[in-house]
């Protein structure tokens, strides 16, 4: 009888190797893409430490230690360039932040749509615009607010404006300009981790709610956004923990002469200083203390949310 039990227990431990083993082989591939595309470049950290101008190679460039930090932080004119780069990028996430429940609301009126046709078809043409790249956008952008563009051409022959407008040209809006694009492009496909969690809400719910009376209003704001808010906790944290990860592509094909001061973020300003002006290592030295400090943002929105809400996200 022991022997029996003692192979029941080997079999079942057996068995639940096998069963991890298997759920293991399946995340490989994506654990290998992880470790090529996320980690390996990072030994192009050592750049930030050594003297490196192309063409010479690395072995052939000076070791400087922590010049280039230093350098950063002591340099008037550089520490100026950082202030000016950091105010436009917490001013662009934040208003990022600010604006984050708008594919909640999107998601509600979504969800009341009538009829599912009509539903599938909005959700299609809202999703659209995220595969659209920028460099797409910025054609259409500029088709319509450009000097010469639609907008223009029709205020002009209205005779509301004498002279065109520089929407694109201008820098007092830029802030507002990029959030707008940002919204348009990414709204309807944000939406679509709120209609997941709106499908996985409990019907009995809505039922209990429609015997107590409750109408159209009352069911949104007592099961619809109860049921979205621990989603909506979940990506803000991700959004706070990734407050100077603005991007790239967007600001790189907005920008000009006239809008330069208010549109380079930190993403932006790291490549022209390593491929526009050659500085590549101390563009590397900038991308590692805006990596050090998203690593702090993150596990300072983790450590916070198990604070108040009791759960974690890593």
């Amino acid at each position: 009888m022991q022997h029996t039990e003692a192979g029941l227990l080997r079999e079942r431990k057996r068995r639940r190797l096998m069963g991890r083993l298997k759920l293991f082989l399946m995340i490989s591939p994506f654990i290998a893409m992880i470790a090529v595309f996320s980690y390996y470049p990072l030994y192009g950290w050592i750049y930030a430490f050594y003297d490196f101008k192309p063409p010479r190679s690395l072995a052939q460039s000076d070791f400087v230690g922590l010049q280039w930090f230093k350098l950063l932080v002591s340099n008037s004119v550089r520490v100026n360039q950082l202030l000016e780069v950091l105010r436009n990028t917490f001013a662009i996430s934040g208003l990022g932040i600010l604006t984050s429940w708008v594919p909640i609301l999107f998601a509600i009126l979504l969800a009341q749509a009538p009829s599912k046709r009509m539903k599938r078809l909005v959700q299609t043409f809202t999703t659209l615009p995220n595969f659209i790249s920028w460099v797409l956008v910025y054609s259409f952008a500029f088709a319509l607010f450009s000097s010469t563009g639609a907008a223009n051409t029709v205020l002009m022959r209205l005779g509301l404006t004498d002279a065109p407008i520089l929407f694109l040209q201008k820098n007092d809006h830029t802030w507002l300009s990029m959030l707008l694009w940002s919204m348009w492009k990414g709204t309807g496909w944000g939406a679509i981790m709120y209609l997941a969690a709106l499908a996985g809400i409990d019907p009995e719910l809505y039922d209990a709610a429609k015997v107590d009376g409750a109408g159209r209003f009352r069911l949104i704001w007592h099961v619809d956004l109860p049921g979205l808010v621990p989603t909506y906790f979940v990506l803000l944290l991700l959004g706070v923990a990734n407050f100077l990860n603005n991007g790239f592509d967007q600001y790189f094909v907005f920008q000009n002469a006239f809008n330069a001061s208010k549109i380079q973020v930190l993403d932006l300003y790291v490549y022209n200083l390593g491929i526009g002006s050659g500085s590549y290592s101390i563009a590397t030295a900038v991308s590692i203390m805006k990596s050090i400090v998203s690593l702090t943002l993150l596990f300072t929105c983790n450590g916070l949310s198990k604070l108040v809400r009791g759960e974690t996200i890593i």
